[in-house]
């Protein structure tokens, strides 16, 4: 049967040089797996809510087991999640595994991100893939946020108006978007149907086409690698698929899977039956979201009242500024950053070598000051809980927040920047110095020092394969129309013109070239 079927279809040759794959074996690469995973336990837990859920915003008595509830007007959808819950079995667990899964899957995705972005994983031949990374973000933040809304309680229902207040903000149209999206006024009885929809459908076959592609993408281009011993810009040293790689792999699937049930069956999260069924005129007190939409909350807070009328449209700008334009220009950069990188520092040929972050100063700067900024926002979305626990005013809170959110920034991109110039300087010493061993000897003026020795081979090759692109100057443009680009060319000295030199030799300088050498100039790189 097989060999009927591999006449036709190259499954021997095929499957033999994919088990053959190298996989890269350091701890950051697993964060895309950990995601990978994730998403698997979202869906299987996923579908199994599908078979109890009714999507139907339809109010009648309660009458389930919960007493409190009973007699209270509710949604259907409220009510078959509380049947879940309390009626069937092993329902609660199910349910919490899958909110568990969803907050680890968008945090997996968001480190994955970062690491990318630290290590420069995203540069040329990559930059697509990057941009598929993005993507999948995004719509992590959309399935996300459309399942937390699902349940119709009063913190869901929260959220959902302040989306709608977020639609009605965008000038001009809208009050047009906010009709479409819930099917006439709000909140109407089609914003849950139409949510679930995208959510157990539209939603989710995305993902997983960009998963997929995602993957593809991966085993075209190999991975990236940290500079060892062997490892260069022309090859992909790992772990090959089978058998290593997918025992490893299959472990972590089982130790993700693990822990997000243990966190469910320890940890309580999202009990609907605390705060209630939604009602629009009524908001539940200590009102955040989940974690991947709280700087959007904090955004709003922060953001003081303004507003302008411009030919009969009034602009809402303390709700559109931090609700419509922030992440919008988030995404904007996110999806722009690898070009813009590009275009700074010239032509690059392929890079597969990861990036120390130590070595990309101004890149791992702008990434702790984003970093910070995000954090300071989370903090904000909820100014009202911090100002009740530490017995101060919310308007304390608040201005000190907004302080922070410039200041704080400022302070680390500085900061970081100084430690990765230090980290840097450090390693030169290293190399010029040895490391410190545990002898103590006695130098010719009579006086004791520590004994230091030469670096190992592999310590010295990691500190001195780097990329180092030079900053452009004036007279270096590709094109004969900007021969005196100011802008790029002072962009470009601001973010490469520091660094530490590093002592290497010529025959050094020569390996170093080599190891650096892009595919197909090896050769090239060789005979200078």
């Amino acid at each position: 049967m097989f060999t009927t079927l591999d006449k036709r279809l190259p499954l021997a040759a095929a499957g033999k040089e994919f088990l053959r794959k190298a996989f890269p074996d350091h701890w950051s690469f697993l964060l895309g797996e950990v995601a990978l995973y994730s998403l698997v336990v979202l869906v299987v837990t996923g579908v199994w809510l599908t078979f109890f859920f009714h999507p139907d915003m339809t109010e009648t008595p309660y009458t389930g087991s919960y007493e409190p509830l009973q007699g209270v007007m509710t949604s259907e959808a409220y009510t078959s999640v509380l049947h879940i819950s309390f009626e069937v079995r092993g329902g609660l667990l199910i349910r919490q595994v899958h909110h568990w899964a969803a907050l680890v899957f968008v945090a997996a995705i968001g480190l994955h991100l970062l690491r990318i972005f630290l290590t420069g994983a995203f540069r040329r031949p990559r930059e697509a893939n990057w941009m598929v990374g993005v993507t999948l973000f995004l719509l992590a933040l959309l399935e996300g946020f459309c399942g937390y809304s699902l349940p119709d309680d009063l913190l869901s229902g929260t959220g959902l108006r302040t989306a709608q207040g977020i639609m009605l903000s965008v000038p001009v149209v809208g009050t047009y978007l906010s009709f479409f999206v819930f099917g006439g006024q709000y909140p109407g009885h089609e914003i849950i149907p139409r949510m679930y929809a995208a959510h157990i459908l539209l939603l989710p076959g995305l993902l997983l086409a960009l998963v997929a592609l995602h993957l593809t993408f991966i085993v075209y281009h190999k991975h990236t690698q940290w500079a060892r011993p062997g490892r260069t810009n022309r090859n992909a040293v790992g772990k090959p698929l089978f058998p290593q790689y997918a025992a490893k792999s299959l472990g972590l699937f089982f130790t993700v899977t693990g822990v997000l049930t243990l966190l469910s069956a320890l940890l309580q999260i999202n009990p609907i039956w605390s705060v209630g069924p939604y009602r629009a005129d009524h908001v539940s007190l200590d009102s955040q979201p989940d974690w991947y939409v709280g700087f959007l909350e904090g955004a709003l807070r922060l953001m003081p009242a303004a507003e302008t009328n411009v030919a009969g449209h009034t602009i809402v700008w303390d709700v559109f500024l931090p609700g419509a334009a922030l992440p919008v220009a988030l995404f904007v950069i996110l999806y722009g950053y690898p070009y813009f990188e590009r275009w700074i520092t010239g032509p690059f040929p392929e890079q597969h070598l990861c990036d120390r972050p130590r070595n990309q100063p101004t890149r791992t700067a702008l990434g702790v000051a984003a970093v910070s900024a995000y954090a300071v926002l989370l903090m904000a979305g909820g100014q009202d809980v911090i100002a009740f626990v530490f017995s101060t005013s919310v308007e304390l809170v608040t201005y000190t927040l907004r302080t922070a959110l410039f200041v704080l920034p400022f302070l680390a991109y500085h900061a970081t920047k100084r430690a990765c110039l230090g980290l840097q300087a450090a390693d030169r010493r290293r190399l010029v110095e040895g490391r410190a061993t545990a002898e103590v000897r006695q130098n010719a003026d009579g006086g004791y020092e520590q004994a230091r020795t030469l670096l190992p081979a592999a310590e010295a090759y990691r500190i001195l394969v780097r990329a180092e692109p030079e900053p452009r100057a004036p007279g270096t443009e590709a094109w004969r129309w900007f021969h005196r680009h100011h802008v790029r060319n002072a962009l470009s000295r601001w973010y490469l013109g520091k660094r530490v030199e590093l002592p290497a030799t010529d025959r050094q300088r020569h390996a170093i070239e080599v190891v650096h050498a892009a595919p197909g100039e090896a050769e090239e790189a060789d005979h200078r």
